[in-house]
Parts: C-alpha cells; structure tokens; sequence
C-alpha cells in the first residue's frame, strides 16, 4: 500500500475545517463531504432549500473530481447525510440522480443526522477509484 496523497484544490470551496479536499491512496479516491458554499466566496449565503444546496454540493465536488482528473463516471460510492431527511429525501434525489446517467448510480447510503457544518441541509462525500 502506497503513502496517503492529500489533495487540495485551487478552484474547490474553502474547506470549512480542518481537512483537506480529497485523500489518495492506491487509486482510490477519498472526497471529503462538500457543503453548499460558494466556491468564489466562503463567506456568502447559503443557497435557499435542499433542492439548490443539492446542487451546490454536487457542483462543488465535481470541482474537486474534476481538480484531480476525475469525473462522475470514477464514483464508486457516495454517502449523504440530510438535517430534515423525511422532509427532503425526495427533493434532494430528484437534484442528486439528475448528476449520473440513467443505470450508472453509485452505490449510496444516505443518512439523517441532527444538524451540520455551517447550517447546511445537505452534505455529500464520494468515494471514486482512479
């Protein structure tokens, strides 16, 4: 087994603790869960309702998949923890599933959980394979 590779990206969000942006090791590719902030402006509001923050969130890792190479296609799996899950799970699957083709969804867990980082709804991380 190789050294981890701590990965941080230029054009991704700033991360809004102590982590970096993805991990690498032997190919595989560890995201860290993205919140619905702006990547041009850590400090601007949060997008209104699950339906943009999912979006946002999505945007923002594509912005590090897309740092490191990678794409949608290189997923494997992806966890989603939600603050207001039986409110929301459907409105954040319409957003999510829009991001993959039809057939080629990750497998998933998707988790509700009392509240998250800067008062996001909505968290997701990926685990891809180069």
């Amino acid at each position: 087994m190789s050294a981890p590779i701590f990965h941080m990206i230029d054009q991704a969000p700033t991360p809004v603790g102590p982590f970096c942006h993805a991990t690498e090791v032997d190919g595989w590719v560890f995201l860290t869960g993205q919140m619905p902030t702006d990547p041009k402006d850590a400090n601007a509001a949060l997008p209104e309702g699950v339906e943009a923050q999912t979006r946002r969130v999505m945007d923002n890792l594509i912005l590090v998949l897309e740092g490191m190479g990678l794409g949608l296609e290189d997923v494997a799996s992806v966890r989603i923890f939600l603050t207001e899950f039986e409110r929301d799970f459907d409105s954040m699957n319409s957003i999510y599933k829009s991001y993959f083709p039809e057939g080629k969804l990750p497998s998933r867990t998707c988790i509700g959980v009392t509240a998250l980082a800067v008062g996001a709804l909505v968290e997701i991380d990926f685990t891809a394979r180069r």
